[in-house]
């Protein structure tokens, strides 16, 4: 996005990166998603007139088409694109989190069952994080870091900052080994040792680090390092 010639109050970006997502207006958003403007009009002027042609109703805007969106003076096919792709992701993120809140983690093997699907046949190494309430109702989940065939690095900010933003009471993480046998590593102790540390500090439990293999799963609470869950 060009923003070195935009005013002060239309940089999202800049505003995004030191004030954070929430404090950006719907046109601002949407600036970041269409990215540029025209020769006469700034990204924000026409995200104020897409959002005109909505009427005003983001709802109304989810529901736009590639070829709606185009009959906007200023809005070619790769920026509608844009639009109706960011769109949905909206609605399959808001439809994961219908699907997963007042569902109760019941133990490791649920929460492996949970993300079993997502890990069990992955090339590289994937680290997840579930993030649940005080009654242990999972109000989301969330990939924490992808990595190679034998390594997922990850650091405790990582996975407790979006717990943080959630107002998660406790975490269940998981991790797959593309190997196939779930048997913990050292690193993946350490990990769960540092996790452990953080957690203390912090004040979300840790609940378990589930370790997925190939149709099976080790709980690393199982082994002895974390404490029961209640």
């Amino acid at each position: 996005m060009q923003i070195k010639n935009m005013p002060a109050s239309e940089r999202p970006q800049e505003k995004l990166i030191y004030a954070g997502a929430g404090g950006l207006s719907n046109s601002e958003l949407l600036a970041l998603i269409i990215r540029t403007g025209t020769g006469d009009k700034s990204a924000i002027r026409l995200a104020d007139e897409i959002i005109a042609y909505s009427e005003g109703d983001l709802g109304g805007l989810g529901a736009a088409e590639v070829r709606e969106l185009t009959e906007i003076d200023g809005i070619g096919e790769a920026k509608a694109c844009s639009i109706v792709a960011a769109m949905e992701l909206s609605k399959r993120l808001m439809a994961d989190r219908r699907s997963l809140v007042k569902e109760r983690l019941r133990d490791s093997a649920h929460a492996a069952e949970i993300l079993l699907e997502e890990m069990m046949y992955e090339r590289r190494e994937i680290f997840m994080a579930i993030n649940l309430n005080s009654k242990l109702q999972i109000e989301s989940k969330s990939v924490i870091s992808i990595g190679s065939l034998d390594s997922a690095p990850v650091h405790p900010r990582e996975v407790f900052g979006p717990a943080i933003r959630r107002g998660a009471a406790a975490v269940v993480v998981a991790h797959n080994h593309p190997s196939g046998d779930p048997t913990p590593s050292p690193q993946d102790i350490e990990v769960t040792r540092r996790l452990l540390e953080a957690s203390d500090v912090i004040g979300i439990r840790l609940l378990d680090h589930v370790v997925v293999g190939n149709g099976c799963i080790t709980s690393i609470k199982s082994e002895g390092y974390i404490e029961d869950w209640c």
